[in-house]
């Protein structure tokens, strides 16, 4: 029988394929994670995280500018915050002068079309090195959402676009949402983490922040990598709680979840390309084993074909450059 409809014809070339891929990758689909931490002149490589830094506030001003060269428009701050600053409360969180807000009004100031997206999550300030106060060996939930609603109000405060609550605590969308809608900070936005797995994918960026927890693990409040469902179900209570960003973390790992959701909700999907990810890449392609930007490219098209809209990675920088 002769072979009437031939697949292959629409792979026939570079120009066919590009007339008929059915997902590209620009600048614009990416968020880009920043390391700040206090002094001046800092540029600290991490060491788990090769070709990526920790800044200082002079140097993350610099590195604004040439992200918005490459065209990349929204960033993810997060602090490093010095020992003698933590405390079980998360006091230093709430300092309407501390790290986190000096940095968002630095970027405001320097790059106001940047969108600012800020990490919200006791985590660098805690003691312990746990998402919420600890009692008796416990995360409580309820004391910790009353913080995480003052310390992303004292961002938005400070000029944060969007505030990212990344502690998985029960209700904390709702407490965030309901006192920003208080203060009439009607237009601010949360990107929740909605499925955050307790993932092993996260050392190299505890790493960068100094924020393993001091005992235990954060298996209470993060989701079991095991289940699927229950994904669903986190998702959709932050949206009813007041979410407009959901996010899966981490990534390729997750991308039968991130299908899941783009097929039960109608926000915009977020997912963390995270720094397991990126340092695994890096090393393997260090050896020789991996082609970096062949395999970077095909991880992160990988993950919006499953559904995402945006991608939060470590790799912006270096894709934005390729794409040129």
């Amino acid at each position: 029988m002769q072979q009437l409809r031939r697949n292959r014809r629409l792979r026939t070339n570079d120009a066919i394929r590009s007339l008929v891929r059915e997902n590209a990758i620009t600048p614009n689909d990416f968020i880009t994670p920043l390391f700040i931490v206090e002094g001046k002149g800092v540029k600290e490589e991490i060491a788990s995280m090769p070709g990526y830094y920790r800044y200082s506030l002079d140097g993350i001003a610099s590195e604004v500018k040439t992200l918005q060269s490459l065209g990349l428009k929204a960033v993810l701050l997060f602090v490093k915050v010095a020992d003698n600053l933590k405390d079980n409360k998360g006091t230093e969180a709430l300092n309407s002068n501390g790290l986190m807000q000096r940095a968002i009004k630095t970027i405001k100031d320097l790059a106001p079309d940047m969108l600012v997206m800020t990490d919200v999550a006791l985590d660098p300030y805690s003691s312990y090195g746990h998402d919420g106060i600890v009692e008796n060996g416990y995360i409580t939930n309820d004391p910790t959402c009353d913080v995480l609603a003052k310390m992303a109000l004292s961002h938005v405060q400070s000029g944060a676009d969007f505030v990212a609550p990344s502690d998985m605590m029960d209700g904390r969308i709702r407490a965030i949402r309901e006192l920003l809608e208080q203060e009439k900070f009607v237009n601010a936005g949360i990107m929740s983490y909605s499925a955050k797995y307790a993932s092993s994918f996260y050392g190299p960026f505890r790493d960068a922040l100094d924020s393993a927890p001091g005992f235990g693990d954060k298996k209470t409040y993060q989701m079991d990598f095991a289940n699927r469902d229950e994904a669903i179900k986190e998702t959709l209570m932050d949206i009813q709680e007041g979410a407009d960003i959901v996010m899966v973390k981490p990534g390729l790992c997750y991308l039968d979840i991130v299908r899941d959701i783009k097929e039960a909700v109608d926000v915009p999907i977020a997912v963390y390309q995270v720094s397991g990810e990126y340092a695994m890449l890096k090393a393997a392609a260090e050896k020789g084993w991996l082609d970096h930007n062949a395999v970077m490219m095909e991880q992160v098209t990988a993950i919006k074909r499953a559904g995402a809209t945006m991608i939060a990675s470590y790799f912006s920088k270096d894709i934005a450059t390729l794409l040129g």
